[in-house]
């Protein structure tokens, strides 16, 4: 792809970084906001450099917040003896969508991946561990996309949890099989949460 200009190419190269934005996308996004007003380009490169800047992730959940508590964690209407264990920020709006599910959250920040060299010492595992141990928790969701690395980063924590006073269970199989979460739909992903089944049996049916 030949530019006429040094300062388009630099543009739709750094665009064409985002997930699923190739050249050609990256060309007509850049192209298109050549074309609005100067001041709505601008809001959005402060709006991108705000958010890398200033946005924080929730001391308790590890949850994107603009505050040191997010506003599930903060806020006393949730059930704090519930805990629904996720991959990410993504999966946290997904079950918030379906307004099934009143609990906490956890954010793991990813899932086991010895191919991608992510192991369990690089999730947000050990402080879901600190919080089973406080006695607070009396169930935990685990609620990660039925894959082969969602699993085993279930059972792992699974296994860390063992001889702890806690109950825990992983949200029923509408999720389709290699499915991830942010995917499914509102109605499937709530009935999944409202219909979860313990863990043990989840583990006998594989």
């Amino acid at each position: 792809m030949e530019f006429s200009s040094k300062l388009l190419e630099n543009a739709v190269y750094e665009m064409s970084q985002l997930p699923g934005i190739g050249k050609r996308t990256a060309l007509r996004l850049v192209l298109h906001l050549l074309k609005q007003p100067e001041d709505r380009t601008t809001k959005l490169a402060r709006a991108l450099d705000a958010v890398r800047k200033d946005i924080k992730f929730c001391s308790q959940c590890h949850n994107i917040s603009d505050a040191e508590i997010c506003e599930i964690c903060a806020s006393p209407k949730r059930d704090r003896s519930l805990i629904c264990v996720v991959e990410d920020i993504r999966d946290v709006m997904a079950i918030e969508n379906t307004s099934q599910y009143k609990g906490l959250y956890h954010v793991l920040g990813g899932k086991i991946s010895p191919m991608e060299g992510i192991g369990p010492h690089d999730l947000n595992i050990a402080s879901l561990i600190k919080k089973a141990r406080q006695g607070e928790t009396k169930e935990f969701i685990f609620a990660l996309s039925s894959t082969m690395e969602g699993d085993t980063t279930n059972f792992y924590i699974f296994k860390q949890l063992d001889g702890l006073d806690v109950n825990i269970s992983t949200i029923a199989r509408g999720i389709a099989v290699n499915d991830e979460l942010e995917y499914a739909d509102e109605v499937t992903l709530g009935r999944s949460i409202l219909n979860r089944v313990p863990f043990e049996r989840s583990l006998k049916a594989n």
